[in-house]
């Protein structure tokens, strides 16, 4: 009933829902004890105390702003991926031990050791040199096509020790892998 559904009714209507009112109040009162108010209190000066702090233009602009971004992430699917990396970043916290970061040091010790050999450092740059320089051949050669002009291709020396290479290759990758 609203207050003025009471104002226009008869005056022990009023009178009544007045009664019903002020019996509520005292119930509330009696029902809080000095515990709930002061924990009431507090609550209600730390709402205040956020609320404020919101109110200022830098807090506000803030907000707006990661209210934007946490919306595009939502959007985009990233927080779901969000969400997972912090998960696996905090299972691989949680699942290194001292075993395990003493196995993985020593792995990068291994792995640091590899790499310091000089004869392997060559190969490697000869390599990275070497796909460069065909790839931008590659790139830079535009095929003519049709078989006449590959049977011409597999007629050059070159052409035939760079297949040969390629499948001398091939079998010492598998007989590595497999053996």
């Amino acid at each position: 009933m609203t207050m003025s559904a009471i104002e226009t009714t008869n005056p022990e209507s009023q009178q009544a829902a007045q009664h019903d009112m002020d019996r509520l109040i005292v119930g509330a009162k009696d029902a809080l004890t000095d515990n709930m108010v002061e924990r009431l209190a507090e609550t209600a000066g730390s709402a205040l105390e956020i609320v404020d702090r919101l109110n200022e233009p830098d807090t506000r602009a803030a907000m707006h702003s990661l209210i934007d971004t946490l919306t595009e992430l939502h959007r985009t699917g990233a927080l779901d991926t969000l969400y997972e990396s912090a998960l696996l970043i905090h299972a691989m916290r949680s699942a290194a031990t001292d075993s395990i970061v003493e196995r993985i040091t020593m792995f990068l010790e291994h792995l640091f050791d590899t790499f310091d050999d000089e004869e392997l450092i060559r190969h490697l740059r000869n390599l990275s040199g070497a796909l460069e320089e065909a790839a931008k051949t590659a790139n830079e050669t535009q095929p003519k096509g049709g078989l006449f002009e590959m049977l011409a291709l597999i007629r050059s020396p070159e052409s035939q020790q760079n297949l040969t290479f390629l499948l001398k290759l091939g079998e010492a990758l598998r007989k590595s892998s497999t053996g």
